[in-house]
């Protein structure tokens, strides 16, 4: 009889560690859209080098792609002319190897974070255009030739088209033209044949940049030159952001025939100080309590609306899923998110799908569920 009982006990125990072995392998995100899309994160530093092992580990379980945050933009791998550091970017290269993940590179050729001698000659003018293409082409050959065949794609020009529809004023558009796009692109697929070539940009809801960019792509294709892929960047907002806006871009994006990534996703709950801010990331205005609603804890009746677009958002992606080849989180959890700081330094901000404590928000199994569904 106490062997029964015995017996008895030791199968509930059993049936009871099943049950929370089952609980605790709760479906990914990677393995829920294994059949629609790449999932991705960007990586941080302190990631990828084994600093933050939690976060490292929350990507190597959700993610199948990763993008470099900040490690591959020209400021840090080539600081000086001439004098290239991969020594980060190689780890982060390494990270994707090993973990068998989808590399993405960001970014070759932007504006903003690039050194102050890639345009400048040695008294402090302009250089000429042969120069600065120049320049721009060993930047490239050198980046892109190193992680040949390691790096699944490239993006190649970020940012350089204004919200009206103009082109931004940067230095590479005045010393070289509006060509240095088309050259961007060439140099790229020549450095590396197999790569995937992206344009990048933010605001692409708006209409004056989306028919800008549309018309950009007609140009370059027609021109025969290689271009697979445009990325939205989804920095998304409870208080400005319009999701049927976004979704008729990414209509008319899915048309040209190149694949369509959602490449920054995150959603703030945080206002904005003013209108039309766009996505400089030198930009900072004056820190005031107000901006800052929510530095202890997020109500729930704000949680609720930020579950919300989360999932019309994953709903809207699923809807394209055809088009759409990758859908990558600007971060990995809420307390190292750039919202934090942007565009005022010192506010809480929630934006991503893991909380501070490293753990998934209760989202995370919702989205799951619609694309199991």
């Amino acid at each position: 009889m106490r062997f029964k009982t015995l017996l008895s006990c030791l199968v509930f125990v059993a049936i009871l560690v099943g049950a929370c072995n089952k609980e605790s392998k709760q479906t990914t995100l990677k393995d829920a859209f294994k059949y629609h899309f790449l999932i991705g994160m960007a990586m941080n530093t302190d990631q990828f080098t084994g600093r933050d092992i939690k976060s490292a580990n929350i990507v190597k379980q959700q993610c199948n792609s990763i993008t470099a945050e900040n490690c591959m933009k020209s400021e840090v791998i080539q600081p000086t002319e001439g004098q290239f550091n991969f020594s980060l970017a190689d780890s982060f290269v390494q990270f994707g190897v090993e973990h068998n993940m989808s590399i993405m590179g960001h970014t070759l050729i932007w504006h903003s974070q690039a050194p102050k001698w890639f345009f400048i000659d040695n008294e402090g003018n302009d250089v000429s255009r042969d120069v600065m293409i120049e320049r721009m082409k060993k930047h490239i050959y050198t980046v892109v030739g190193r992680y040949k065949g390691k790096v699944l794609g490239w993006d190649v020009v970020n940012e350089a088209i204004m919200d009206d529809g103009s082109m931004r004023e940067s230095k590479f558009y005045t010393i070289i033209g509006e060509d240095y796009i088309k050259l961007a692109f060439q140099f790229a697929h020549e450095a590396d044949p197999d790569a995937e070539l992206n344009y990048n940009d933010y605001n692409m809801h708006k209409e004056g940049k989306r028919d800008a960019v549309i018309e950009m792509v007609k140009k370059l294709k027609s021109q025969g030159v290689r271009i697979d892929g445009i990325g939205m960047q989804g920095h998304c907002g409870l208080v400005y952001s319009k999701l049927h806006e976004f979704e008729t871009s990414l209509d008319a994006f899915s048309k040209t025939g190149l694949n369509v990534m959602i490449t920054e996703l995150d959603v703030s709950v945080l206002p904005l100080p003013t209108k039309n801010i766009g996505a400089d990331v030198s930009t900072n205005f004056e820190y005031q309590q107000m901006m800052n609603p929510y530095a202890g804890n997020l109500p729930d009746s704000i949680n609720q609306l930020h579950e919300k677009m989360y999932i019309d958002l994953f709903a809207m992606f699923l809807k394209y899923n055809t088009s759409i080849s990758r859908v990558t989180l600007w971060g990995v959890t809420d307390v190292q998110s750039w919202k934090n700081d942007w565009p005022i330094k010192g506010r809480t901000d929630y934006p991503l799908l893991f909380d501070r404590n490293y753990n998934p928000k209760e989202v995370v199994g919702q989205i799951v569920k619609l694309a199991e569904n």
